[in-house]
């Protein structure tokens, strides 16, 4: 079972954008972490996301099998994985990166936020997408899409297995992070000292980008030299 994050570790996630957490996992030698050809759909709503990753995968569909009555089978394993996500996960659904059909819609989207899942990331199309826009709960999809997902998507009977969304492998537990920009996936065990690096990088960054606006020029500040760099101790203490 994946240890729960801190909150001190949710906390830092949530507070730093995807970019520093790109830079920080590439320290570590991580370069595909970044999901590809996915944006946020309840933009309106601009929290972050921070979650464990629970996964659903979908083949392509076949036409003998995924036909609408399988839809009366409360265990389908699309519905299945609605009602088992557990609370504070987030929901990644791996439909190789086609978007042109749904892999989930408005109903389910909701029993998903109403059992307390902390976001929702597919990198297919979601239909009833203008509503699904102003629910509370953060949704990354590929593009909005009417069609149902049984046109070209066929739901895996495992659920909770590794996966690819994006061009990103995503592996169950997982820790899955979301901005306006994107979504950001690393491993668990990085987490705890990904997010402490990457709060003391974004707080050196906000003392640059106040040195430049200031008129400082790059050389010496960007990277600091050692003089800048004592300017940002002084800075650090100011702040308490």
């Amino acid at each position: 079972m994946t240890e729960p994050l801190s909150a001190e570790t949710r906390d830092k996630l949530a507070s730093v954008s995807t970019a520093t957490l790109t830079t920080q996992l590439f320290k570590r030698g991580l370069r595909n972490v970044f999901i590809q050809g996915v944006s946020r759909l309840t933009a309106a709503h601009d929290r972050s996301m921070v979650g464990p990753a629970f996964t659903l995968r979908y083949i392509p569909a076949r036409e003998d099998i995924d036909t609408l009555d399988v839809f009366q089978d409360y265990d389908h394993p699309q519905r299945k994985a609605i009602e088992t996500c557990p609370e504070g996960h987030v929901l990644v659904m791996d439909c190789r990166g086609d978007a042109s059909v749904a892999s989930a819609g408005s109903i389910l989207v909701t029993r998903l936020m109403v059992r307390g899942a902390a976001g929702l990331v597919s990198d297919g199309g979601l239909r009833d997408s203008p509503e699904i826009a102003e629910f509370d709960i953060p949704a990354y999809i590929g593009a909005p899409s009417a069609p149902t997902n049984l046109i070209k998507h066929h739901a895996v009977e495992t659920l909770n297995e590794p996966i690819g969304c994006g061009g990103v492998p995503v592996y169950p537990g997982d820790i899955v992070v979301g901005d306006l920009e994107g979504v950001v996936i690393v491993p668990r065990h990085l987490a705890d000292e990904v997010a402490n690096d990457a709060w003391e990088q974004e707080q050196l960054e906000e003392f640059i980008i106040g040195e430049v606006r200031s008129g400082k020029p790059l050389r010496g500040t960007y990277p600091p030299n050692a003089e800048t760099k004592a300017r940002y101790e002084e800075w650090r203490k100011s702040k308490g």
